[in-house]
């Protein structure tokens, strides 16, 4: 930051505030919000920091509690996966039918910074509350804490994590309904929220079903990834008691795999069957054709949406706003254990 409390181009955010007030972020966000419970001491000290780095609040939106902007914010991250450009669209859609704008602005969920300046230009929009499309399992909480006085709801948590992991149960269970006794899993990475509810769900199936999980491997969501397992894949394979099966986290990383398989002389699903996870638009046309689980996105932005807007989680979420329950599609990639 320079001498006169900007940041070159960039614009001031609410961190920057803090420090130069000598509180903390959650405390700027109450004074942007005109929340009660702040001595007068200090509500000056940061509105003379605002004056001073010359912070942008949009105080035709936020200065009336009882106004409200009609637009709801999302903080995004990497919308060239399948999920969260479908996600995107469904929040939109389900925004747009509630009588509401929808604000985007993309972040790197990794990186905290990121994360701040997202929700600081969101802030100025005077947004009515906030859903996050960011993966990180840690950002919900930090961006709950900043966004002091807005709901914040994520996607994908709550009944959205539950669906997830049903959904990767309903693949364990299909693949046990034909027989497989022992299969392997390649995950996404770890810190995504997406990852942890499918490897629970997974993980629970598989114990229920008495199956052995003789190999997990983890992958960053792309097809390279699933490529690149395949050489493991093929050893776990010829070893004895090796996976006859393997659930793979989403349907990229299951075209990669496959690919693999191939370029190793091992057939799906003649030499091992492959589920994989989202049922994106070319999922039935792979080769072959891919086994795997679709869940309902648009009941799920309905539900972040609906809270997002005030209503309660749970039973007081409208029962058209919860997200339906997930759909295994079963094609070809799929069959019973060769032995």
């Amino acid at each position: 930051m320079s001498a006169d409390g900007t940041r070159g181009d960039r614009p001031v955010g609410v961190r920057e505030v803090a420090e130069r007030a000598g509180v903390s972020t959650q405390t700027v966000s109450r004074v942007i919000n005109a929340r009660p419970g702040i001595r007068d001491e200090t509500r000056e000290r940061v509105q003379q920091a605002i004056a001073e780095l010359g912070y942008r609040v949009n105080n035709a939106a936020r200065s009336l509690g009882t106004r409200r902007s009609r637009t709801l914010g999302v903080i995004a991250s990497d919308a060239t996966l399948y999920g969260p450009s479908v996600g995107i669209a469904a929040l939109e859609a389900a925004a747009r039918a509630r009588g509401m704008w929808m604000a985007t602005a993309y972040a790197d969920a990794a990186d905290e910074a990121s994360v701040d300046e997202a929700l600081d230009h969101l802030l100025a929009q005077g947004v009515d509350g906030v859903i996050l499309l960011a993966p990180h399992v840690h950002t919900l909480a930090t961006l709950a804490d900043r966004a002091t006085g807005l709901p914040v709801v994520g996607m994908h948590t709550g009944a959205g994590a539950a669906r997830q992991a049903e959904g990767a149960g309903l693949a364990v269970r299909h693949l046990a309904a034909l027989g497989h006794r022992r299969i392997a899993r390649l995950g996404g990475p770890p810190d995504w929220r997406e990852e942890e509810a499918r490897a629970e769900g997974f993980e629970a199936a598989a114990a229920a079903c008495g199956l052995t999980v003789t190999h997990r491997w983890s992958g960053d969501w792309l097809a390279g990834a699933g490529h690149a397992v395949a050489g493991d894949a093929v050893r776990a394979m010829a070893e004895d008691g090796g996976p006859t099966a393997i659930v793979v986290a989403n349907d990229q990383m299951a075209l990669g795999l496959v690919a693999g398989l191939a370029d190793a002389g091992r057939t799906v699903p003649a030499d091992v069957s492959v589920v994989g996870f989202d049922d994106n638009p070319d999922a039935a046309h792979y080769r072959p054709a891919l086994t795997t689980v679709r869940l309902d996105l648009a009941g799920e932005a309905r539900r972040c949406v609906a809270e997002a807007l005030g209503a309660e989680s749970g039973d007081g979420v409208p029962v058209d706003a919860r997200p339906g329950a997930p759909v295994l599609v079963v094609r070809a990639s799929t069959a019973p254990p060769a032995s």
